[in-house]
């Protein structure tokens, strides 16, 4: 990721390009003087596209932008009144109302969950879900070489395995792709365009495993310059290089828009103390760890435990839900829910739910009075998905490939087997040199999405319904759509709040054949109906 970018524009692009990007040469730059709704749309087309967010503003937006002279109205006067906020009464909250978007491009997949950990900000990330990685960009495969391997002698070993699994991964897509047409032949009514994009997603979903946690990605960010403070001073307290190469870089650009909110980032009497303290607080929390734990065995888990909740949570959801309409106590609230029948505090959920006309309609914030944690052991694809998840609390152990890995069972049936055992066993491989060589940090880019990872997800009520509907929705990777299920299930079962499952009326429980097939028909349905209006 780190320096120049690999893209290249004409001098007439770059002419276009300099008024709305802070710089045109490297993977990170902020959007400015553009309207909102256009930075809005820019990075929601790139999940789904190969393109840098530069490129598609030429390809797509540039012709929808008003020309004419730009103006900075009053930019030196906000800057001096927030410096004065800041040094006279260090209002923090002032930070809150300054956004920026930026884009990081070219990030490997860990760097991509240190940027996306924030509970702040808004994010959009390339996805394996639709975006092939099947060629090659300027000779080279879509994937990061650690600076720590720079000028290291493993380096050439690193790309040797990483490039290997890139070629399995692009020799066996069309494979996989002729495969999924053979078992899922086109229906008679499906449109051409639709289908071919859901057997290609299908072939993506199932091969995206061979995928090294190295693999590029394009993040865009939108955050406020307190959240972007925090965010600054975590990466450059990580031990990773990337990390903190990508953390210059972002301070680079966003003092060329919001100066004022970062001024304490590299202080030495400010900044510096904060990362010097999240830095050895790291590190002692590493060391006691293993001081503790590296000499205890690992006890076998299922894919999802619910390892707590609360028993009386059902009944702590009916009190609050009363709350906002009485003038009665918390505690009295409590005790009258306690005392209701199973079939009252049910009629009381219901009408505090309503009729829920679809899975954007949320209760109030009675939901939240209980919770769920749940430890996952997943492959780092679904891993992935699922920890996009701010609101709730996430946290995940190194990855490694203690845990072993998936196999699809697509891939065995193609006869991919083989090759993806193969796969499994050279990213392993690689991945003890690594450590061998005292780079236990690196390690982690050389594993398959395919090995797993362990980490939990702890919610309230509110926040599980949120996950589990959209997580299970028909055009969900099976994996997570799997684990999703489960998590609802022991939601019902063990925890016994059956009431609160009831609740979440829209996950879904449907087999799925072409999960991509019916969003798809529905895409092709919008694009003709805009062209029969003549939009």
């Amino acid at each position: 990721m780190m320096g120049k970018t690999d893209e290249s524009f004409t001098a007439v692009e770059r002419a276009a390009l300099a008024p709305f990007f802070t710089n045109l040469d490297s993977p990170v730059f902020a959007l400015r003087n553009l309207p909102e709704v256009v930075k809005g749309a820019l990075f929601a087309r790139y999940s789904r596209s190969p393109k840098s967010v530069r490129r598609l503003f030429l390809d797509e937006f540039l012709d929808q932008v008003p020309s004419g002279e730009i103006h900075e109205v009053g930019v030196e006067r906000a800057e001096r009144l927030y410096e004065r906020v800041f040094d006279e009464y260090g209002d923090d909250s002032v930070a809150q109302l300054g956004g920026v978007h930026l884009a990081c491009e070219g990030a490997s997949n860990i760097l991509t969950k240190v940027l996306e950990w924030g509970r702040l900000m808004a994010y959009l990330e390339q996805s394996t879900r639709y975006i092939a990685y099947d060629r090659r960009v300027n000779g080279r495969w879509r994937y990061v070489v650690p600076p720590e391997l720079e000028a290291h002698p493993l380096r050439a070993e690193y790309e040797r395995a990483l490039d290997t699994l890139f070629e399995t991964y692009a020799e066996w897509l069309p494979k996989l792709e002729s495969y999924f047409s053979r078992v899922f032949p086109r229906g008679a009514h499906d449109p051409e365009g639709a289908y071919q994009r859901s057997i290609r997603a299908k072939a993506l979903d199932a091969l995206r495993g061979l995928l090294p946690a190295a693999t590029q990605s394009n993040v865009g960010l939108f955050g406020s310059g307190q959240a972007f403070e925090a965010l600054l001073l975590r990466m450059r307290a990580h031990p990773l290089g990337e990390v903190r190469q990508c953390a210059d870089l972002m301070l680079t650009e966003l003092r060329k828009v919001i100066p004022a909110f970062l001024r304490r980032v590299d202080r030495a009497d400010r900044g510096g103390v904060w990362t010097e303290y999240l830095r050895q607080t790291r590190a002692a929390a590493r060391e006691i760890t293993r001081a503790y734990t590296s000499n205890v065995t690992c006890e076998p888990r299922p894919e999802v435990t619910l390892t707590e909740f609360d028993p009386e949570g059902e009944v702590k959801v009916v009190a609050a839900a009363l709350y906002a309409h009485s003038h009665l106590p918390d505690d009295q609230l409590l005790n009258l829910a306690k005392k209701m029948t199973p079939s009252e505090r049910e009629k009381v959920l219901r009408a505090y739910v309503g009729d829920r006309r679809n899975r954007r309609h949320k209760p109030g914030r009675a939901f939240e009075r209980t919770f769920y944690r749940f430890d996952l052991l997943t492959d780092y694809g679904a891993f992935r998905d699922l920890q996009r998840h701010r609101l709730l609390t996430v946290e995940w152990q190194p990855f490694s490939p203690h845990h072993g890995y998936d196999t699809p069972p697509a891939i065995v049936e193609a006869g991919a087997e083989s090759a993806w055992r193969e796969a499994m066993d050279r990213s392993a491989a690689l991945y003890r040199t690594l450590c061998e060589a005292g780079l236990d940090e690196v390690a982690p880019y050389s594993l398959c999405f395919a090995y797993r990872i362990r980490f939990y997800l702890h919610m309230n009520a509110r926040e599980a319904m949120h996950v589990l509907e959209l997580r299970t929705t028909p055009q969900g990777h099976p994996v997570y759509r799997r684990i999703c299920q489960q998590m609802h299930r022991l939601i019902a079962e063990q925890a016994g709040h059956r009431a609160i499952a009831a609740a979440m009326k829209y996950v879904n429980y449907e087999d799925v054949e072409l999960e991509r097939l019916e969003a798809e028909r529905a895409r092709e349905a919008r694009r003709a109906g805009t062209r029969s209006t003549g939009s």
